[in-house]
């Protein structure tokens, strides 16, 4: 993979869901020394996605599918994962 973690996750979330609003933080730099911080700087993050394909589904469907979305990356290749996601209103 070339790019950074971020670039990944926000490639393979644009690929998956076409989103009206995209926005991933790396946070890891919040978590140095805690937790779950490998010295990557790339362990913590927060997505914020908005798309239609969340219309009609649930708070925990919705993170399901962001997390099929992002393949091995959660819990195996990130730490932590904040989501943030809903549908255009």
């Amino acid at each position: 993979m070339v790019g950074t973690m971020q670039q990944e996750m926000e490639r393979l979330l644009r690929e998956a869901f076409a989103p009206s609003a995209l926005h991933v933080v790396n946070d890891s730099a919040r978590h140095r020394g805690h937790a779950g911080d490998d010295g990557s700087g790339e362990s913590h993050f927060t997505i914020t996605i908005e798309a239609a394909a969340f219309a009609g589904k649930s708070r925990l469907e919705r993170q399901r599918m962001v997390n099929r979305a992002l393949g091995d990356i959660p819990g195996e290749r990130v730490h932590a994962l904040a989501i943030r996601a809903s549908a255009p209103d």
